[in-house]
């Protein structure tokens, strides 16, 4: 470690040493445009460097007086992987807000801290991986199936929601400077990818052009045409038999000249790799002989920047005659363009995010936000006989199960660190400092420690007023291809959606022998099947991955503190059965949009500590044509005595077109309402809220018909009133 802060202390003298001859260089100077600025760089550039420059680990031009830069930042939920920084909930957790204000909120603050830590990097001349300002984030794949290991990472199930997700994060993580970036956000991955984990290097998705456009695509286009993201990662997977990072169809086509997209196309880490390499251990796609075919097909599709080593072999392919440097040139003048809009080459009194100071990182305002958020996320799921909110006077607790003291797991996966966790345990214990509080681990998350009776006995002789019982799984054991084969689980994914059989049968006695009631704290990063959980225990919280301050929100929530309104971002199956074949990406069956089934707990489902009603729902005209607004308004009432959220939800459907989604979400709002008060909600719904897939034209368009629009608390018909539309 000595040697390697040696070796950049090195670099930076001998960068100060030519600071003054470099400085000297128009591409030096904020005051000439920027185009001129990037050319006269880039022709200073020798083509060894030109192709080093494409590669995400790009090394010094010490000749130049320019550093070395690492393009692979985190931030998924804050900055990820590098030392101190607020942990907030897990991306599936902050879907389940269905609050785009407070997301963007969120975000504002992670680009503070990420900005903060950027430039006392700089300072002490640490330019590692993990320390830039480009973050490769949101990730804004559908999780179209609850077997999918990753899609914790997601926003969920819906286009719309991942849409308007998506949109709050890339706008508070680049900001509204007018002259640089605060920093990049990258949209991932590139497109038609939600698993396995096990295939993904060799996997060929394959869609229908109606299931591409309506539901694989639309986040993707929101975030390039209205968020202006400056990143877009291509996915490991091929589609329709080419790899996403050479698709002509998905890259060149749709993105660069449908979309008119012309930042930076990276590959996901080692996706070029998949081209060529052979590895009896990975299979892959095998779809090119080389690297340097490979490479040159990559950049001639317009990806830009690997994530690996494979553009190496560019130089090859230049003397070959597969690429030339002009064609180099393309992506070059993209990624020096990143670099200059986020200020790189300037100094630091021009760039105002330069001025944000260390002390953001972690501070208490930023903990505060992760409590905040850490609260809305959280799903009352069941609450039977009203045993929730649980009363403070109880004197004795009992708190059982493998994620009740694990911290960790409240970081969920690609997280940074934070200065503090407060665990379920802990937030229990903080809420309740007179009452005794009884922990027991019972079990593992897939493995018995000891024999359930023993552990109920133990807690019946104990006679705690009540159980809490916080199990469900864990960030090691679903993610990003993970080296796991737990009975349900494989690499990652899981091969089953139940929870695992040790917790079952260790609630199963703690209900049984105790005969006290049993509140089950959930965590997850994903659907899970509590048919038996539902049916027989008393309530039911899903907590999911929560973040540092999850423990003081889940004991705001069990104590009435906080009135829980979070949402489902995700439908829960009953189980598997219910779902199609794993591989199959046709959307047929799948979520609440395609699915006749009935699910244990639909999309958008919650419970509350009150009640609410809607009344007067209106629309503006029952009748609208194609290019018109038209706006819905309603009276939300809280009829409940307790001060709470309600998430509006609308959405429509289509009488006159079987072939589109049963119902398909457009729009929502998380409104606060006092006990006994009502709030007047008007939603503005724009033309393109009823564009469908045009099955001769391949096209998304408005087309004249019958239309129901739908409003309510949840997915479910039961919890839905509806008003026909004409659009003419």
């Amino acid at each position: 470690m000595k040697i390697k802060y040696l070796a950049f202390a090195i670099l930076v003298a001998g960068t100060v040493a030519c600071s003054k001859q470099s400085d000297e260089y128009p591409f030096r100077n904020p005051d000439l445009p920027r185009e001129e600025r990037i050319e006269d760089l880039l022709g200073r550039l020798t083509v060894e460097e030109k192709v080093q420059q494409m590669m995400n680990q790009t090394p010094a031009i010490e000749r130049l007086g320019i550093p070395p830069y690492d393009w692979w930042n985190e931030a998924l939920h804050g900055v990820a992987r590098a030392e101190r920084a607020t942990v907030f909930p897990q991306a599936i957790a902050l879907a389940a807000t269905f609050d785009e204000e407070a997301l963007l909120e969120t975000f504002q603050m992670v680009s503070d801290e990420a900005r903060a830590k950027y430039h006392r990097y700089q300072k002490d001349g640490e330019y590692d991986r993990y320390k830039g300002l480009t973050f490769w984030t949101p990730n804004i794949n559908i999780f179209r199936d609850p077997r999918w290991g990753r899609g914790m990472e997601t926003y969920g199930e819906d286009p719309f929601l991942t849409e308007r997700m998506g949109l709050a994060v890339v706008k508070g993580l680049q900001g509204d400077d007018p002259n640089y970036f605060k920093t990049h956000a990258c949209v991932k991955h590139y497109a038609v990818h939600s698993g396995p984990e096990w295939n993904r290097h060799e996997y060929n998705a394959e869609s229908t052009p109606r299931d591409l456009w309506t539901t694989y695509l639309p986040a993707f286009e929101a975030l390039v045409k209205e968020g202006n993201v400056q990143e877009v990662m291509c996915a490991y997977n091929r589609f329709e038999g080419t790899p996403c990072c050479s698709s002509d169809k998905l890259l060149t086509d749709i993105l660069r000249n449908d979309w008119g997209y012309d930042h930076i196309l990276l590959s996901d880490c080692g996706a070029i790799d998949d081209f060529w390499k052979k590895d009896t251990r990975t299979p892959r796609h095998e779809t090119h002989p080389d690297a340097a075919s490979a490479s040159a097909d990559a950049v001639l599709t317009g990806t830009d920047l690997e994530c690996g080593s494979s553009y190496r072999a560019l130089m090859d392919g230049l003397e070959k005659g597969l690429i030339t440097e002009d064609q180099l040139d393309v992506s070059l003048r993209r990624l020096l363009k990143g670099r200059f809009e986020l200020g790189m080459f300037d100094p630091d009194e021009r760039v105002p995010f330069a001025q944000i100071p260390y002390s953001v990182v972690g501070s208490a305002k930023h903990a505060a936000q992760a409590l905040d958020m850490a609260r809305k996320s959280i799903v009352l799921l069941k609450n039977g006989n009203g045993i929730l909110p649980l009363s403070k006077e109880i004197r004795k607790i009992a708190v059982v199960g493998p994620n009740a003291a694990d911290s960790t797991m409240l970081w969920a996966n690609y997280n940074g660190f934070p200065d503090r966790t407060v665990t379920i345990l802990d937030g229990i214990r903080n809420k309740l400092p007179d009452a005794e509080v009884i922990y027991e681990l019972g079990c593992t998350h897939t493995e018995s420690n000891d024999d359930y009776q023993a552990t109920a006995s133990k807690i019946k002789e104990a006679d705690a007023d009540v159980i809490i019982f916080v199990g469900g799984i864990s960030p090691r054991l679903e993610g990003e291809e993970m080296p796991v084969d737990a009975e349900g689980f494989r690499k990652g994914d899981r091969t089953d959606i139940e929870i695992p059989k040790v917790q079952k049968e260790l609630v199963k006695a703690l209900k049984e022998t105790t005969g006290k009631p049993v509140v089950y704290v959930l965590c997850t990063g994903s659907a899970l099947a509590l048919n038996w959980e539902d049916g027989n225990l008393d309530a039911v919280v899903n907590a999911w991955y929560g973040g540092q301050e999850a423990g003081t929100a889940v004991a705001d929530v069990l104590f009435g503190d906080y009135n829980p309104g979070g949402r489902l971002p995700v439908t829960f199956y009953k189980s598997a059965d219910q779902l199609p074949d794993f591989e199959d990406y046709k959307m047929a069956g799948r979520t609440y949009r395609y699915m006749t089934q009935t699910p244990l707990y639909p999309f958008g489902y919650g419970l509350s500590y009150t009640t609410f009603d809607y009344r007067n729902g209106k629309l503006s005209a029952d009748k609208t044509g194609k290019d018109q607004p038209v706006t819905f308004t309603v009276d939300l009432s809280n009829t409940g005595k307790t001060d709470g959220d309600e998430v509006l939800q609308l959405y429509v459907a289509y009488p006159d077109h079987p072939e589109e989604p049963v119902k398909a979400l457009k729009a929502f709002r998380r409104v606060h309402v006092k006990a006994g008060s009502t709030e007047q909600i008007s939603i503005s719904l724009q033309p393109e809220t009823f564009r469908t897939f045009d099955d001769q034209t391949q096209t998304m368009a408005v087309r004249p018909g019958n239309y129901r629009i739908l409003y309510g608390s949840s997915s479910a018909d039961k919890d839905l009133k509806v008003l026909p539309l004409i659009i003419e």
